[in-house]
């Protein structure tokens, strides 16, 4: 079970956006199961990406601070660029197919 490329995106710019989250809101605002979330953010903590912290004192147990460590930030620009370079591709492409079919 993982994530693609583009959910991998999305759970990493969220992270550097909300540090503040459960694991059931991250389910919740990017339409992936909470199993799914769980398992991906265990893995992001071991390849080093993510720390993660929950709050002894909180009424709240479920909340984590989830943080983009310096080598999370810099593979979610390295992923970022390649989702770029991908969709431009696409774009023109999809701009060559419809000038062809213009003629």
């Amino acid at each position: 079970m993982d994530l693609n490329k583009e959910e991998y995106l999305k759970l990493l710019r969220k992270i550097g956006n909300k540090a503040y989250s459960s694991q059931r809101d991250l389910s919740s605002e990017l339409g992936i199961s909470l199993g799914k979330i769980n398992y991906c953010l265990k893995a992001l903590k071991g390849k080093g990406l993510i720390k993660m912290k929950n709050f002894k004192k909180s009424k709240n147990k479920l909340k984590y601070l989830y943080v983009l460590t310096p080598k999370g930030i810099s593979e979610k620009t390295k992923i970022t660029l390649r989702f770029m370079k991908i969709k431009i591709k696409e774009y023109d492409e999809l701009k060559e197919e419809i000038i062809k079919t213009k003629k």
